[in-house]
């Protein structure tokens, strides 16, 4: 169990914080966890509600919850993802509730909406910005823009009615935060008649779409844990983002952007397969941080 005090009846007292994570990180590591000591650190952070940082502050706790501890690390070496466990995943400036139902986002995906914020500076000041985030889900990117931008006016679109709760509960934690609210759709992206009323007004539009082809080998918290309907794109994991490239089109105004996140065994064709509607122009491949193809951004011709 690692180092303990031991009072002068006898009975254990507090335990070595260090060496129960060390303890956590094994038996992570031996399930076959992808990042055993990050994950060991994260629980025990979310545990005693303190930064991550700041666990060496906690050198010594109690038996109680080194216990509730490493029932949570049993429930993660069981693959079940750790965002599930805290509840918690982030995105820019914000945290957001996640769970069973809902895609979980991904840090790959700070990199798309690091990229957004930029975009969104080089706009004229003449009206206020108005963001469209396709595939919301939990409604990471939209409510990410709605905190970062407050001046912008987001909309953001979800078919399942799982993550559209979801998106729904956090947009209500953001707006109970002082957050400029956002507008969520239950509506299919790929649907022609979606949002007619923003036809050519939209300076952004930003998807992270189901985007996996088909067959593919997924990691045990993907392949159980995250919703199908948002993972999967058909055989080459383009199938959705085919059917919504029209949709962006007509609802970009001209010079307008869209940044699209997707497979990284698919990025020059989905670069590809914007320049072929005739309809973009800039189109430009962006990798993530470990040099994959990640996210594809074009302009409105």
């Amino acid at each position: 169990m690692g180092a303990t005090e031991i009072g002068e009846s006898g009975v254990v007292g507090r335990v070595s914080l260090r060496s129960v994570i060390n303890e956590a990180v094994e038996r992570l590591q031996a399930a076959g966890v992808p990042s055993p000591r990050a994950d060991a650190e994260q629980l025990a952070a979310h545990l005693l509600g303190v930064e991550r940082t700041r666990l060496a502050l906690v050198p010594l706790v109690d038996p109680v919850l080194v216990e509730d501890y490493r029932a949570l690390v049993d429930r993660r070496a069981q693959r079940i993802p750790l965002q599930h466990l805290t509840g918690v995943a982030a995105m820019g400036q914000i945290d957001l509730a996640v769970g069973p139902g809902v895609f979980v986002p991904r840090p790959e995906t700070e990199l798309l909406f690091a990229w957004a914020l930029a975009y969104l500076e080089t706009l004229p000041h003449d009206h206020q910005p108005i963001v469209v985030d396709f595939c919301t889900g939990s409604g990471a990117l939209a409510l990410a823009v709605a905190h970062a931008r407050p001046d912008a006016q987001v909309h953001a679109i979800e078919i399942d009615p799982a993550a559209l709760r979801w998106a729904r509960r956090n947009a209500d934690d953001r707006i109970a935060d002082g957050d400029t609210p956002i507008t969520l759709y239950a509506d299919d992206v790929t649907d022609p008649n979606l949002l007619t009323e923003l036809n050519g007004k939209v300076d952004l539009l930003l998807s992270n779409p189901p985007y996996i082809p088909e067959g593919a080998v997924l990691d045990p918290e993907v392949a159980d844990h995250d919703p199908h309907l948002a993972l999967f794109g058909g055989p080459d994991g383009l199938d959705v983002i085919r059917k919504m490239a029209p949709n962006i089109a007509r609802l970009l105004r001209p010079g307008g952007a869209t940044a699209i996140e997707h497979d990284d065994s698919n990025g020059s064709a989905l670069a590809a397969l914007l320049t072929e509607t005739g309809d973009f122009a800039d189109v430009v491949e962006h990798p993530d941080l470990a040099g994959k193809p990640r996210f594809v951004v074009a302009t409105r011709t």
